[in-house]
């Protein structure tokens, strides 16, 4: 049946390559005096001196204890050139906070030993707090780590001066980190008087690089200092305009034999997990209590450097982390979630499809999986076979709604994937098949690459589908006509030193499928442009206040969306279902400020027999982080005419998100983190009153009471309705849902943990109260 109301609304995208650059480091009327942008060309490449490395020559480990008092840090290389990446970029570090690199190899990992210097050690900023949040709003030492030598991926950590890590992989094609995956990094930090200093072990098993033949080993090291006006110092000149955040690594020297002498060694890692869950279900009409033990087992294999094996058995992904509410707002468009589960986050750097290729998220709760992964210098490859349970859902898009469908049976979800890669020039293959047994399949044959030159890249996928397997409401799959479909897109964006610009083309035909992947609309063609240009830095004066605006960005954003014909569903072609118009601007301010308004002249269509709404809004938000507790203070908005999709009306409404962060020290060492996030999404009626609400809030509080120990508070509701608007006769209803959870975890160390948790969920209409406990044991051995 159609989903109205899957994940959250779409919106257009407000948001400049800037505000994704920011999330990866974190998550009036004016005269201006202009200054000319100082920004060296981002078309040169010049040869970065390399990180001397030295060898241990000893297999006795370091004491990781952050102090630097060994004799082996005595006769290390030390590398102290560093560059200011933000706010303002291009300088040379400033003297008072002098950082100095170290790296020591030892017989099975990378030692990196940092000394930071700081003239204001009492303004630093490190709490305990969750892993993966470690931010810009935080004094850390990140490190960027390119095992293929490539350019194209790097696996990286921040530590925080509490010791807190932040780790994931980084993929340049799309500049976007993906923070899901845990490394077994050990890290101490020890503070000084005028500083701190830290050393942070990388185990060489937990790389991934090829067998023979590879490119040298690239690494940059990054140091946040946020009460410097939110600096952030790099130890290669890289610049704020350059296509990725790993596009000036430099080469780690003097690595002797270090990748031949390890390539031959076998890893292989057992996590077995054991849970144990209590629920009480009670509706009007019934009451269900039930008990479950489950035991599951996560094995990871590395054979060689080139190979890595992976397998899960029965793994348990209920306690997947709830992040926020999700305002389902007038949209009938459904929205990616990211992805958090291991299995599917091993080697993603090879795997590096967009979500139209394969989202792993289509398997809910797999009985099994199967995935090997082999690299060389040119070449690599990944396969991966799940069995998914029922339960899940299968999306498969329209021109104007994503259909919802409930998997009622067991299906297997396949996939293979290839890639050859030299130089700027990446061409990949890949095969996937949905299977649902004797209810047929969906078949998916996909082609992709990417070119990239100086300041230039070019990115394309072209998708096949044949497709037997089909889906119709409240009934489970049934063999249906083979059909096919096909899909295509392509990426260009050129920068300079005075401008960003990148154009968007996808299209696809009203028959494509591909269960494995997500493809929230078909039958269209969507082609958008975004023009930014580049003024550099702004002096403006408002009154006797004068601003300083590191970076200033002039926007002009352009997109229309048209039907393809399709005649099986009766859809005409050419139907215009979107068209934007959007000028605006952006800059980037002091407290780590990033700011962007836009004005849409915009044009939406409900559904196919619907007519063209003007739908004109503004579209503005911020994000910075003000104070050093108050962490994180976001908003974005549109206000102005929004389109109600089921009413088939336009009336005056907005969409508002506003998130705060706060942290605060307490005695004993502890520390708390406070999350609170608010969004709604309204289109007023005629009646003097909302036709149609959204609301949603979310209250996170995350109590630290060591390094190892933690608690965490949850309190979620959202409430949706619609209301009587004096025009379309649409009948009212209201829908509520409220979530309150309680969890309790402990870390022996990396890879051991124990969690208990308590859960309440209630929902109406149909009234109904869920209450679980459950206990997690995850053991690596």
């Amino acid at each position: 049946m159609p989903v109205p109301l899957t994940c959250r609304p779409v919106k257009p995208v407000q948001r400049s390559r800037h505000w994704l650059r920011t999330l990866l480091l974190s998550g009036a009327a004016a005269t201006c005096e202009a200054s000319v942008p100082d920004v060296p060309s981002v078309l040169s490449a010049p040869t970065l001196p390399a990180l001397q490395a030295r060898l241990t020559g000893t297999s006795t480990a370091l004491l990781i204890d952050g102090a630097l008092d060994e004799s082996l840090w005595r006769d290390a290389p030390v590398h102290d050139t560093f560059y200011e990446y933000l706010p303002e970029n291009g300088r040379d570090a400033p003297p008072a906070l002098r950082t100095t690199v170290q790296l020591l190899i030892e017989d099975g990992a990378l030692v990196f030993g940092i000394r930071a210097w700081d003239l204001s050690p009492e303004k630093r900023q490190g709490l305990l707090a969750r892993r993966d949040k470690v931010a810009m709003d935080q004094d850390f030492i990140g490190i960027w780590l390119d095992p293929s030598g490539h350019g194209r991926a790097a696996q990286f950590v921040r530590v925080n001066t509490a010791g807190v890590l932040t780790d994931g992989i980084y993929r340049a094609d799309e500049d976007e980190s993906d923070l899901g995956p845990d490394f077994p990094i050990e890290a101490a930090v020890r503070l000084l008087p005028d500083g701190y200093s830290m050393e942070v072990r990388w185990p060489l098993a937990s790389l991934r690089f090829p067998y023979s033949d590879g490119k040298p080993w690239r690494v940059m090291i990054e140091r946040s200092v946020p009460h410097a006006g939110g600096m952030l110092l790099t130890s290669t000149p890289l610049k704020t305009g350059d296509l990725s955040h790993i596009a000036a690594l430099q080469p780690i020297g003097d690595m002797g034999d270090t990748v031949e002498s390890v390539r031959d060694r076998r890893f292989i890692e057992l996590r077995p997990e054991l849970t144990l869950r209590a629920n009480d279900e009670r509706s009007d009409s019934d009451r269900r209590r039930a008990r479950q033990a489950s035991l599951g087992l996560d094995i990871n294999a590395r054979p060689r450097a080139d190979w890595v094996l992976n397998a899960t058995i029965n793994p348990d992904y209920s306690q997947v982390e709830i992040d926020e509410p999700t305002s389902n707002g007038a949209s009938r468009i459904a929205l990616s979630l990211p992805e958090k589960r291991g299995f599917f986050l091993e080697s993603a750097d090879v795997l590096a499809l967009p979500l139209a290729g394969f989202y792993s998220r289509t398997v809910a709760d797999p009985e099994w999986g199967l995935r090997a992964t082999w690299r060389a210098a040119t070449l690599d490859a990944t396969g991966m076979s799940l069995r998914d349970q029922p339960g899940g859902v299968v999306l498969r898009g329209g021109p104007y709604e994503t259909a919802s469908f409930e998997q009622t049976g067991r299906t297997l979800a396949s996939l293979l994937r290839a890639r050859w890669h030299r130089d700027g020039l990446l061409l990949g293959a890949f095969a996937s098949q949905r299977g649902y047994g004797r209810a047929g399949a969906n078949n998916v044959l996909g082609f992709d690459g990417q070119w990239r030159g100086d300041g230039q890249q070019a990115s394309w996928l072209l998708m096949q589908s044949n497709t037997s397997a089909g889906f119709s409401d409240e009934a489970p799959a049934k063999r249906s006509a083979l059909r096919r479909g096909l899909y295509g897109s392509g990426k260009f964006t050129h920068i300079s030193d005075i401008w960003w610009n990148d154009v968007l083309v996808e299209a696809s035909s009203g028959g494509f499928v591909n269960d494995n992947g997500f493809v929230p609309q078909t039958g269209v063609v969507k082609i958008t442009g975004n023009l930014n240009r580049r003024l550099g830095a702004r002096h403006p004066a408002i009154g006797p206040l004068a601003l300083e605006l590191y970076e200033v960005e002039a926007q002009l954003g352009l997109h229309e969306m048209r039907t393809v014909s399709d005649h099986s569903a009766n859809q005409a072609g050419g139907q215009v279902v979107e068209r934007r118009l959007q000028p605006g601007l952006w800059f980037r301010g002091p407290r780590q400020l990033d700011f962007w308004s836009k004005l849409g002249f915009d044009q939406q269509r409900a559904h196919r027999d619907g007519r063209l709404h003007n739908t004109p809004a503004l579209h503005f938000g911020f994000a910075s982080s003000p104070l050093p507790w108050l962490s994180k203070f976001n908003a974005e908005a549109t206000l102005g005419r929004q389109l109600d999709v089921d009413a088939d009306r336009v009336g005056r409404g907005g969409n508002v998100t506003v998130e705060t962060g706060m942290r605060f020290a307490l005695a004993r060492g502890w520390s708390v983190e406070l999350d609170q996030r608010v969004n709604r999404a309204w289109v007023q009626g005629t009646l003097s009153q909302p036709a149609f609400a959204d609301t949603g809030w979310r209250s996170l509080a995350m109590l630290h009471l060591s390094a190892r120990d933690s608690l965490r508070l949850l309190a979620q509701n959202t409430r949706a309705a619609r209301r009587d608007d004096g025009v379309s006769g649409l009948a009212p209803w209201a829908d509520k849902q409220a979530h309150r959870s309680l969890l309790y975890r402990h870390l022996w160390r990396h890879g051991r943990t124990l969690s208990v948790g308590f859960t309440h969920d209630r929902q109406h209409p149909p009234s109904l109260v869920n209450k679980a406990v459950t206990v997690k044991f995850q053991w690596e051995t």
